[in-house]
């Protein structure tokens, strides 16, 4: 087999959706102008407004970016897709593709873990909020979960590269790990176990993210101020989790068993469910169920609006 920098990869996840293709490409590409929309226009909120410069919503504006940049690793590449009739990639941007998505996926888990464990202070420990959640401590939390993101996937990316790869044909719309693994001419087991690891980890962070849950529960039981934080700030979060979750969940499933009957189309939206619904679902249940960021979006609309020339 040649060099793996000139192996060029013929993705098959389209093949039989060429028909409806102008259909599917005007769907893709509002799902895309959408999605980066609505996690612009929270971001540029919050950004802006200074009574918003609080640790829950600086989480918020980086999950919304890494929304942004996991939605932006696939809709792309789809739409170029969707408009030729050769849907090829390059190893080395298949490569940079599963980068950005699984540091997508690393830093969504993560975020989310650092947001459960503001809440739980918030709620739990309200009095020591501010002594412990520094802006100093922020900016550790935000930088430990980008780094230790960009590093798990780093390593899996070097894990895979220096495999050499027997096959080029990938039976997805998109670049995965797994799948690149398949193709593998020699013993992926180091790959398996480093799998094994990451799945352990992010397991461990969902386990931690249940039980800041159980104590925020408990306390939110306390009194009727302690339950309006609780349905205002973490319900949000525990719904986010969920989509997430159950997204990521679909994908495995889909990389795992999917294939033999099943519907090309239905396939293809299993697989891609979490790189599209956690990135738009995200940002539209935050700006409905916080009501601070609700007041001043409506707020700045209502102005631009006001401001717009006849």
């Amino acid at each position: 087999m040649e060099n793996n920098s000139e192996i060029v990869f013929v993705l098959q996840g389209l093949n039989d959706s060429l028909t409806n293709r102008q259909i599917y490409f005007a769907v893709a590409l509002m799902s895309y102008l959408i999605t980066v929309s609505v996690n612009l226009t929270l971001i540029i909120t919050i950004s802006l407004d200074k009574t918003l410069h609080e640790p829950i919503y600086i989480f918020l504006c980086s999950l919304c970016f890494n929304g942004i940049c996991g939605a932006s690793s696939f809709y792309p590449k789809l739409l170029h897709d969707l408009l030729t009739n050769s849907h090829v990639i390059t190893y080395s941007a298949c490569l940079g593709q599963i980068f950005v998505i699984y540091t997508y996926i690393f830093s969504e888990v993560t975020g989310l873990t650092v947001m459960a464990y503001d809440r739980y202070i918030a709620i739990c420990k309200p009095l020591q909020y501010r002594m412990l959640m520094t802006a100093q401590k922020v900016a550790q939390l935000l930088l430990l979960t980008w780094c230790f993101s960009l590093l798990e996937t780093a390593v899996g990316i070097l894990l895979t590269s220096r495999l050499p790869l027997c096959g080029r044909h990938i039976p997805m719309i998109f670049c995965t790990n797994w799948e690149v693994v398949k193709l593998s001419c020699s013993d992926s087991t180091l790959n398996n176990v480093y799998s094994f690891i990451l799945v352990f980890s992010h397991l461990s962070q969902t386990g931690l993210i249940m039980v800041s849950y159980a104590y925020l529960v408990r306390a939110a039981i306390r009194s009727c101020a302690d339950r309006r934080k609780f349905v205002q700030t973490c319900l949000p979060h525990l719904i986010t989790l969920l989509v997430f979750a159950l997204s990521l969940m679909f994908d495995i499933m889909y990389s795992r068993y999917g294939g033999g009957g099943t519907v090309e189309v239905l396939r293809n939206a299993l697989a891609a469910e979490f790189l599209v619904v956690p990135p738009l679902i995200n940002p539209i249940i935050y700006g409905m169920n916080l009501q601070l960021i609700r007041s001043r979006m409506l707020h700045r609309i209502e102005k631009l609006i006001k401001n717009k020339p006849c």
